[in-house]
């Protein structure tokens, strides 16, 4: 069973039906103008741009493909960044991405000054102390993640665009884990730059999305140089199968969002009532409300995490918070941002929910975890339903 839809989903049969006829016989370079072949590909390719517009509200000539959210991160926080250089602040969070962090990082080892701001304990970004950090004259870009990749935690993104606009900054959203399961909006958030990726929707991996508003125009230095493929901002040849992979799975995920949502709720709701009421001292990390459906991290008091993914392992795939981007046993940077306890940091679990999950397997995946909780307790010489984890030393 696969429950970890936070690192990616499984492509839809509609997107592989849409790319099988470019895998083959119409395997044409769109960017070939001299005959049918390139002209073929090309019309597919503006085809899928205007899908993948239309699932977040854009114009087609505001959509760049890249290689995934992490290159178009990289464009975005880079690119703006270095375009408007005479302007060397950024404000971002401590809860992004890492390769927004990584992004950041680079451009203060260039010079730049980077604001990291703090989250609150649901992972929530305090909107004032945004509005505080921006420096008149000085800040360029502000870059936050609209839905988290590890707790789901949606920022107030409408609230701080607000802001940015008042104040001339530019806003960036990694929206790579929102598109397709939440409606989005780029007018109606009012961002300026939107990052998403294909294997997160249920497209193929190794192709994204960047979305650059044209009115007001955004500007960016390319990362890339080369050929001045995507109008100059993305050099290299377009995997044209790919794309047309990505604009399958925008025009599937906006023709199947309600009943997605729907779905995925009620069967998040499912799991988390479930454990909750089999188990005690089981804490929901993140908001409660302000969060996307189909993620669900959480805590189990006295249980390792990493032991409890290796015990389920024959069982189910999932994410462990305490080692999610690394084979480091050290606790989630995401949940130590939100106050969570190095204790509990330890101990959590995401559980990914996806268009394609059935009922009986939340169901066994909920039996198969409530008994090796229990299991894993009652080895535990720490455990003790009403003791205080805060007093475990981890080494």
């Amino acid at each position: 069973m696969f429950f970890d839809n936070q690192s990616t989903t499984l492509m839809d049969p509609r997107v592989l039906d849409a790319m099988l006829p470019y895998l083959g016989h119409r395997f044409g370079n769109p960017h070939s103008r001299s005959h049918v072949y390139g002209w073929e590909a090309e019309d597919a390719v503006e085809k899928a741009r205007g899908e993948v517009a239309d699932l977040i509200g854009a114009n087609p000539k505001e959509i760049f493909f890249t290689s995934g959210a992490t290159e178009a991160n990289n464009m975005a926080v880079k690119g703006v960044g270095q375009f408007y250089a005479k302007k060397k602040h950024i404000i971002t969070t401590t809860t992004e991405h890492k390769c927004v962090l990584a992004s950041c990082r680079t451009l203060q080892e260039q010079g730049w000054d980077v604001t990291y701001l703090p989250v609150d304990g649901e992972g929530l970004v305090d909107v004032d102390a945004l509005e505080a950090a921006i420096r008149p004259g000085e800040t360029s870009l502000c870059s936050v993640m609209y839905a988290n990749n590890e707790i789901g935690v949606l920022q107030p993104i409408k609230e701080i665009a607000k802001v940015c606009r008042k104040h001339g900054v530019f806003l960036h959203t990694d929206a790579a884990q929102a598109c397709g399961k939440i409606p989005v909006d780029v007018e109606d958030l009012g961002v300026d730059l939107l990052s998403l990726s294909g294997h997160k929707l249920y497209g193929p991996k190794g192709i994204g999305a960047l979305y650059v508003r044209r009115r007001p125009r955004v500007r960016l230095r390319p990362v890339l140089d080369g050929g001045g493929q995507e109008r100059g901002l993305r050099s290299g040849t377009l995997p044209s199968t790919l794309v047309i992979g990505l604009g399958a799975a925008c025009r599937v995920a906006k023709e199947e969002l309600p009943a997605d949502m729907r779905h995925i709720r009620r069967l998040t709701q499912r799991l988390q009532d479930t454990l909750t009421k089999a188990l005690p001292q089981v804490q929901l990390n993140g908001s409660d409300e302000k969060r996307v459906c189909g993620n669900l991290n959480l805590s189990f008091a006295a249980v390792e995490g990493e032991s409890l993914l290796m015990a389920l392992a024959p069982h189910a795939a999932l994410s462990s918070g305490s080692a999610c981007t690394s084979a480091s046993l050290e606790p989630s940077y995401v949940l130590r941002a939100l106050g969570v306890s190095e204790e509990l940091a330890h101990t959590s679990l995401r559980f990914g929910i996806s268009r394609f999950t059935r009922e009986e397997e939340i169901d066994e995946l909920a039996t198969h975890v409530v008994a090796t909780v229990e299991r894993l307790r009652a080895m535990s010489p720490l455990w003790d339903e009403d003791g205080d984890m805060s007093q475990v030393t981890w080494s």
